[in-house]
Parts: structure tokens; sequence; C-alpha cells
């Protein structure tokens, strides 16, 4: 059964901060400012996701209000904020749309194209994905990460959850609340938005970079690992780093290599299986350098016709340091 989740992006303004402690709850057919509520289609640890009626242009949207929690407790309300001021700057098909922000009686929301499909986590769950769909899926993924990075937005919460299948095959990177960008002036440390344990780390366990794991510094080649490991999931069917607990998890993260792709599924070739073992390299040097060399490594090994129309590309340049990495992966 298809379901309509959304999450969203917003444009960059001061939110209030007098949510904190109040219910987000909405009652169907209430007004916020010209959306008028229908139903609740969605809930997460940020945000409750409706679908609502846009009064003035007569189409459906989604609105997001910001959860209730503890007055004191503004961690939810940075993290809002934070989407706010980081989803304004990125417009890309494969990135999810945002089409108002505002703030009503005190509540704050975000108005975003209502998304009519399911979550990859849906479709991984019945089992490892065909194979041009994985490739696909990786492809698209990796488009809309060359657009955020180009903007010196890094995800940091990339995981089959956080992106979006539409009926119609359109690929949405979802949910930026965890994205870091190059004026970000917030202490990681201390974000308690998180998977594991308030105040330790970011991300969500088992889709997290080694970085990450220790609390380091974190770039656009973090997204670069999660893409990784999204990938070996769509085509193994099962994560790479896993363990009985989230700390068996995150050390293997640090300190083993998954099982190869081939031994798990002979239709993947040997050098699909080093594109993918490339991504999850542990240090950031040894990965591919970008999303746009990501895509280069992709379709050399594996062509595939896309499902919705290419858009032109910009010439591919290569730093030098990724030039003799993928000699070294395809020779």
């Amino acid at each position: 059964m298809t379901r309509r989740i959304v999450h969203e992006s917003v444009e960059s303004i001061s939110l209030p901060g007098t949510m904190a402690g109040r219910s987000a709850a909405l009652v169907a057919g209430s007004m916020l400012g010209p959306y008028q509520v229908d139903r609740l289609i969605g809930k997460g640890g940020m945000g409750e996701v409706y679908r609502a009626r846009d009064t003035r242009l007569n189409r459906d949207v989604a609105l997001k209000v910001l959860a209730a929690s503890d007055p004191a407790n503004s961690d939810r309300l940075v993290r809002f904020n934070q989407e706010a001021r980081t989803t304004a700057l990125l417009n890309h098909p494969n990135i999810v749309a945002v089409y108002d922000v505002g703030s009503h009686a005190g509540v704050p929301f975000v108005i975003s194209e209502l998304l009519d499909g399911v979550t990859l986590r849906t479709k991984i769950r019945a089992g490892p994905l065909p194979l041009k769909a994985a490739v696909y899926y990786a492809l698209e993924i990796a488009r809309g990460l060359v657009a955020a990075h180009q903007l010196d937005v890094a995800h940091r919460d990339l995981k089959p959850e956080n992106i979006f299948i539409t009926r119609d095959e359109r690929v949405k990177i979802l949910d930026f609340g965890l994205a870091k960008c190059r004026e970000e002036t917030l202490d990681e440390k201390r974000d308690s938005s998180i998977s594991t344990r308030p105040g330790t780390i970011l991300g969500t366990v088992g889709y997290m970079s080694p970085e990450q794991v220790r609390g380091r510094p974190t770039d656009h080649r973090s997204d670069i690992f999660s893409l990784g490991v999204i990938l070996y999931e769509m085509l193994a069917g099962t994560a790479p780093f896993r363990g009985d607990s989230a700390v068996e998890t995150l050390n293997a993260i640090l300190k083993e290599d998954p099982p190869t792709l081939r031994s798990r599924d002979r239709r993947v070739s040997g050098a699909l299986d080093r594109v993918v073992r490339h991504c999850l390299e542990k240090t950031p040097d040894a990965r591919f350098q970008t999303a746009r060399d990501f895509i280069f490594g992709l379709e050399l090994v594996h062509h595939t016709a896309p499902r919705t129309p290419r858009r032109p590309k910009k010439p591919v340049t290569f730093l030098p340091k990724t030039r003799r990495l993928l000699a070294a992966l395809f020779n």
C-alpha cells in the first residue's frame, strides 16, 4: 500500500522560540494562515506532517509543524531553524521542494510539495532491489548531493528513511535537520538530535561515517560514505555494518570491512563492488572526493538507461588525487 510521506525544506528566517513545550497537534479543518489542515500523514522526532490545502493556489501541500517538546529543551527548535536556513539554499529535482515558511499563533510551520510514494526503507524491507533500480536510485541521490555540496551543505543523516521514491520513480532527498553549512556555528557535540545518546554524536547508527562516530569534524565526504552504505543495502538487502547493539555497530563502522557484495549476489560485478567499497573507506581522503566522482565511477562500471530524462551535465573535473584513485579502482 502506498503512503504519502513528506519531509520538508524551508526559507531562511528566524523562527520564534515560543513553541517549546506547546502541543503542535492540529485539528482537521483548522487554518494556519491560508493553509487548511486535512489530516496527519506522518510523525517524527522533529515534527508532525499534515496534508493541507493551499486555499490561495487551490493545491494540496504538506504542512509540517514543530513537535511538542520539553520547555527546557530548545534543541528541536534549533534543528527546525537549522533546516529552515539550510534547505532554503537548495533547489534541485532530487531534493524536496519548499513553497512557504512562516508562523501562525506562535506555531512555526513549513509548506512543501506533497509527495506520493514510499520511502526507500519501505522498498528495501522487501529484500534486495533489482540491480538497475539500485544503481538508478544511487545516481539520483548523488545528483541531489552534488547540488547540496556545491553550496557547501553536507546532509550528515542520509539513510533509507530520508530518501523518498515517488510513484513515477522520482527520487527526493528529505530531512536536512542535521545538515552542516559552511557558516554553521553550532557546537556539533552538544546537538542532541541523534539516534544514539544525546550529547555524543550526530547521525543514525549504521549510516554514520567513521569521522562522525568519532565525533570529529565532517564534510561532504561523510555523505559519500552514507551513500555507499545505502547502495550496499539496496544491493544486498542488508546493511554492511551490523551488530547486536548500537555500540557493536559503531565499532564495526570503525574497524570492520563488510562482506563483498559479490559474495552475497553474483549479479553484482567486481567493478560495482569496488565502487561501493570505495565509498566505504574508513578515511575521507581515500573515498570518492566528490559526488560527481561517484556518479562518474558508477556510470563507468554500470551503464543503465535513466528512467527520467537526463539533465545536461557540467564538465567533470577531477582533482589529481581523485584521478589516481579512479585509475587504481578501474585498472
